[in-house]
């Protein structure tokens, strides 16, 4: 009863480690990994493994804005037993990463996006996870497509964060929770102009929904929103798009 009690308050406990084949992943790519957990000096009961997918998201309130994580993504592996001693187990995974994953992987002055996976025993995943196990999310083709017109039209990305909270466009919903902004502006400097775009995408898995939010000098804010589909992708379609709506 005293080992299992130093167990249970973290003296000579199991610990995890997600190890990742790749960590460099795209929105809606499966992906795999094996979980090894390793006993420590005392025999412990387990119930279970979880992992999350994780953001840190801006959070705006009344009273100003602070940060949160965010779950995106659960996944739970039961599997109840005993672990002895020094005991080693190795548990293959095999997961999807949702289509509203964040990017990281952005060439940008201020870059606050973050994407992890978090895993742990028995835990209620609220993101104290005895693991961590940081993301490189790459675009896909279709927002590469969509920020490469952009930049024909004159404009560069500046900073990117994600938000907490819910999108909603024509036609489209985001469902995760949390999303992601990227605020591009104009290399000329947009006095009379567009002064910013903030572009957020909301990928299905054979379409990318793109909501625009203008802010036009002496205009305020506008928005437009559109839909990609992943099997008709022209860039020189989309950039005259572009240019037409943003002039």
């Amino acid at each position: 009863m005293f080992k299992k009690l130093l167990a249970s308050v973290g003296i000579g406990a199991a610990k995890v480690d997600t190890i990742l084949e790749t960590d460099t992943l795209m929105p809606g790519q499966p992906f795999q990994a094996s979980i090894k957990i390793t006993a420590g000096d005392v025999e412990q009961d387990i119930s279970g493994v979880e992992l999350a997918l994780v953001t840190r998201a801006e959070v705006e309130t009344e009273d100003g804005e602070f940060q949160e994580n965010i779950k995106l993504a659960k996944w739970s592996l039961t599997d109840q037993r005993t672990l002895e001693p020094g005991e080693v187990l190795s548990i293959p995974f095999k997961g999807v990463l949702p289509h509203e994953t964040p990017i990281t992987a952005l060439n940008c002055h201020d870059n606050r996006c973050q994407v992890w996976i978090a895993t742990g025993l028995e835990i209620d995943m609220a993101l104290d996870a005895s693991d961590k196990d940081p993301l490189n999310v790459v675009p896909t083709d279709a927002m590469r497509v969509f920020v490469g017109a952009l930049e024909s039209c004159g404009y560069y990305l500046h900073s990117a964060d994600v938000e907490k909270g819910y999108l909603r466009g024509d036609g489209f919903q985001s469902t995760a929770g949390a999303y992601q902004e990227l605020e591009f502006r104009p290399q000329s400097g947009g006095l009379f102009g567009i002064k910013e775009i903030e572009v957020s995408f909301v990928p299905e898995a054979d379409c990318t929904h793109v909501l625009l939010e203008l802010d036009r000098a002496f205009r305020g804010d506008g928005y437009l929103s559109l839909t990609l589909e992943h099997n008709t992708l022209d860039p020189s379609v989309i950039e005259d798009y572009l240019r037409g709506v943003l002039n």
